[in-house]
């Protein structure tokens, strides 16, 4: 399997400092985080982490891709929301991997049609794109 090449229009710049136990911020200054581990993985909480900010992104994105297959079925997604939660945890071969579960409320259409909608924006999302064959995502209508 060969790389994509795309035509960039954006490129997001942000800067770790200190690791998952620091601070991350933009080029442009638009966000700037305390970031530290969950208490579950044993750090403070005090911060949010990069499987918080991974969740955001994805979400936010997979929202948009939704938007973009729902123009061209000409479907109601108004009122909408997707969901994604990530997860870390170890691996067998002793490193970290995460998972993601995708839900999506989709309120104006019925589940046959909203979950057809979720399996195609799947394959537009850019974050989609870039966790497929990588890691487990699993997709649901809420």
């Amino acid at each position: 399997m060969s790389i994509q090449q795309i035509d960039v229009k954006y490129t997001a710049v942000a800067t770790a400092e200190n690791g998952r136990d620091g601070r991350v911020a933009t080029d442009d200054g638009k966000l700037d985080v305390v970031v530290n581990p969950p208490k579950e993985m044993g750090g403070s909480g005090a911060g949010t982490n990069p499987e918080q900010l991974f969740a955001a992104g994805y979400s936010a994105c997979f929202q948009g891709a939704l938007g973009v297959v729902a123009r061209k079925e000409n479907a109601d997604i108004s009122g909408s929301i997707v969901t994604a939660k990530v997860g870390i945890g170890q691996t067998e071969a002793g490193g970290f991997g995460l998972e993601v579960a995708i839900s999506a409320s989709i309120p104006n259409v019925d589940a046959a049609t909203a979950q057809s909608l979720i399996e195609k924006a799947h394959q537009v999302c850019p974050y989609s794109g870039a966790t497929r064959g990588n890691i487990k995502v699993e997709l649901a209508v809420a």
